[in-house]
């Protein structure tokens, strides 16, 4: 059903611009994610996957097409507008965590919600509700530990929380387990497979096959395109 859609892009194209010369990063992508998917994009490198996460993320813009988040075009939007739908709508976790070292981890936790023009700015809501989410991830124990005092896994887990400590809408993982050891990889893959089942709408990016094959979907881009759209097995097994 169209209303279900999450994101929908029409023949997106990026082209860089490398002196006199013109390279094109995407040369027409259409793709439809559902609420509620968990999907995985794959693709070799320069092939455009990393292009194509960065504007799915709001984080740069196509040259050419259409990219609708939630049924609202974003694709024209400037840079504060884009940084708007950023905070509002969409949670981001990266390879290499991206945690402030000085914050512990539940500072890091709130600080998405200090920018966030819908909520109250209610210290102790704020505070309650990042306690509740690394609870959640399995740092109930640890709120006040900073990165440095932590595994890579546990900061790893902490940048989940934040990721969703302002309620998105989206969820973008770019290869979240890419910095960890395979024990590490597999806690953190549970607990996204755990927030899917909630209901969560999750696309990552993985350049690793088995863990792209335990999401609904694979999404694969070679040269800009894509490649191969495919229903997965899902993981058989929490």
């Amino acid at each position: 059903m169209i209303d279900n859609l999450i994101i929908k892009t029409d023949q997106l194209k990026k082209i860089y611009q490398m002196g006199d010369v013109e390279v094109p990063a995407l040369n027409g992508v259409s793709i439809h994610i559902e609420k509620g998917e968990f999907v995985a994009i794959m693709g070799p490198s320069g092939s455009g996957k990393s292009t194509l996460m960065n504007i799915l993320g709001c984080l740069d813009s196509p040259s050419a097409g259409g990219y609708f988040l939630d049924d609202q075009d974003v694709s024209k939007l400037d840079r504060a507008q884009l940084a708007h739908i950023r905070n509002e709508k969409l949670g981001f976790i990266f390879q290499s965590y991206n945690l402030l070292p000085r914050m512990s981890a539940l500072e890091n936790v709130i600080l998405p919600m200090m920018y966030n023009q819908s909520t109250d700015g209610n210290q102790e809501k704020m505070t309650q509700k990042a306690i509740e989410l690394l609870d959640l991830v399995g740092l109930g124990e640890r709120i006040h530990h900073h990165p440095k005092e932590l595994s890579g896994g546990q900061q790893q887990r902490v940048a989940i929380a934040r990721a969703l400590i302002n309620d998105p809408l989206l969820v973008l993982a770019d290869e979240p387990t890419g910095n960890l050891d395979s024990k590490s990889a597999d806690e953190i893959l549970t607990i996204l497979h755990q927030l899917h089942q909630a209901g969560r709408t999750i696309v990552m990016v993985t350049h690793e096959h088995d863990i792209a094959g335990q999401t609904q979907r694979t999404i694969a881009i070679r040269d800009g395109l894509v490649d191969v759209d495919k229903k997965n097995g899902g993981r058989q097994s929490l």
